[in-house]
């Protein structure tokens, strides 16, 4: 795999089955450091089981991907001292107040106690749960429940963060203190790999998205990129010999642009919203 430098993800050909289920088959992904990058698709799509290998908590079956320029099989370790992830369940300890819950992730990850309870107040504050700091997390609302588990993520401010659906159950309210503390995370340096089943938190925060149905990548792109895309006609062409398509795709992206090559090795299609200028590029063929 050759490596980007400017690239905070960069994956190719990933697949993981289970036994006869592919829930991944051939995902490619490309995430620009210090970005919001949207993994958007209907639940069983293959969104977790790419962000899980992506975190090195699942080995691939087949493909690569690297991680802030580490290898995700090779370099494990040096991947997770980087990157933070959160689930669709919240991690934190409801048996603890949301204080203690931060107190004790910033002491197991090495602050001393001192550092640790400053740590834990700077991010309740910035979180807006300090007037909740001594409340049982078991007596949180969804969305401060949520808050307190995006908090822990970052007691060590990651390099990147994996966020899966992390608005999934909550209130409007809720979910745009979450977008909040996303665009907060993104100025701040923070890469963001968001997985989401909401077009219209994509839309509101990725830079780039990729949707994937079925465990592949069925469109990728900025969101006005995809927008314009949705409506639009295309043309599509089987060709009699498949060594000609290279040659085809060069006369479709001259006249018509947007060109795409399909699985089969003689088609390729183009975008195209008039049945002339479609005649006309055909006829170039």
């Amino acid at each position: 795999m050759t490596t980007h430098s400017n690239l905070a993800v960069e994956a190719e050909g990933l697949v993981k089955a289970f036994g006869e289920i592919k829930a991944v088959d051939g995902v490619d992904l490309a995430v620009r450091g210090g970005s919001v990058y949207g993994v958007l698709g209907p639940n069983g799509a293959g969104k977790t089981t790419t962000i899980r290998m992506l975190a090195t908590l699942l080995h691939p079956d087949a493909g690569s991907a690297r991680v802030l320029g580490h290898d995700i099989v090779e370099e494990a370790d040096a991947v997770r001292a980087a990157v933070s992830l959160t689930g669709q369940l919240a991690s934190v300890d409801e048996d603890l107040t949301g204080q203690e819950n931060l107190v004790l992730i910033a002491r197991l990850l090495g602050l001393k106690r001192a550092e640790a309870k400053a740590r834990a107040t700077e991010l309740l504050e910035a979180f807006g749960l300090a007037d909740a700091a001594g409340r049982l997390v078991k007596n949180f609302s969804g969305g401060m429940r949520r808050r307190l588990d995006i908090a822990a993520s970052i007691v060590v401010t990651p390099k990147l963060m994996f966020l899966d659906e992390p608005t999934t159950g909550l209130d409007p309210r809720s979910r745009n203190q979450v977008w909040d503390i996303i665009r907060a995370l993104v100025d701040g340096g923070t890469t963001i790999l968001l997985c989401t089943q909401y077009l219209d938190e994509a839309d509101r925060l990725a830079d780039g998205i990729a949707v994937i149905d079925r465990g592949k990548v069925i469109a990728e792109g900025t969101p006005a990129q995809l927008k314009a895309s949705v409506g639009r006609g295309a043309l599509h062409v089987r060709l009699l010999d498949s060594d000609q398509r290279r040659d085809a795709a060069e006369i479709l992206e001259r006249e018509l642009s947007a060109v795409k090559l399909e699985p089969d090795p003689a088609a390729l299609s183009a975008a195209c919203d008039e049945a002339d200028r479609g005649a006309e590029a055909v006829a170039e063929l």
